[in-house]
């Protein structure tokens, strides 16, 4: 199974899907919004033990996950929302649609620095409950009465994202300190500069003696030994 970002080219597939598994149904538009708005976000499971015959054939998506970040939070807080989540009935119990979640929320952190993410699921639909409370840890903050067209309530739930912080922080602390141990010390000597750069031609060279030069041989017939440099000057 592959799970990657969802291409424009994906939309009527996974509208397909919404049709085939959810009550609530979008227009293709609504779904290319999410695409080209939140590129990041949105995710697809494609079946890859079932690859496409010819390149004029769809790749076999199974699930997908719809997110998209609210433009105008009403807290003033940064967050994400999933707008529709669908894995086909013969691919469930393999653990797509936690892993369709899980990608989209760190994309939530990781590309817009999300601080939470809430999404709506119907009061009657107990395994994505299941999965949303015990599997991702989302929490129940209010009850929408009659939020769906056909009247039935919703539970609004939200999930804090600060453990995908405090894991990214801690990845880039060790990134770091793998960096620091493969070039050493952090204040490394680089040694003297190349050539005129930052010298003052009045003081001459740092380091080395003022009427000191370096004679060296050239033309044919050098050997190795021949060809390092040598400090002449106390013959010359």
């Amino acid at each position: 199974m592959d799970i990657r970002i969802l291409r424009p080219s994906d939309i009527p597939l996974i509208q397909h899907a919404n049709i085939e598994n959810l009550p609530e149904n979008y227009f293709l538009k609504y779904y290319l919004y999410h695409a080209l708005s939140w590129p990041q976000l949105s995710y697809v499971a494609v079946d890859v033990s079932r690859p496409p015959k010819t390149p004029y054939d769809y790749p076999k998506i199974v699930g997908y996950v719809l997110a998209k970040m609210e433009e105008e939070p009403t807290d003033g807080v940064q967050h994400g929302h999933i707008t529709s989540l669908s894995v086909m009935r013969t691919h469930r119990r393999l653990g797509i649609a936690e892993k369709l979640m899980r990608q989209s929320q760190q994309a939530m952190v990781e590309t817009f620095g999300g601080h939470y993410v809430s999404l709506h699921v119907r009061v009657s639909n107990e395994a994505a409950i299941h999965l949303y409370r015990d599997t991702l840890g989302f929490k129940t903050e209010k009850t929408e009465n009659k939020y769906y067209a056909d009247g039935e309530d919703a539970f609004c739930m939200k999930l804090d994202l600060s453990f995908i912080r405090e894991q990214l922080r801690e990845d880039a602390d060790e990134e770091k300190g793998a960096n620091k141990d493969k070039s050493g010390s952090e204040d490394v000597d680089e040694g003297e500069a190349v050539g005129d750069v930052g010298r003052d031609p009045a003081k001459g060279d740092a380091g080395s003696k003022k009427d000191s030069k370096i004679k060296v041989k050239v033309g044919r017939g050098l050997g190795v030994g021949e060809l390092v440099e040598r400090d002449e000057s106390k013959h010359s």
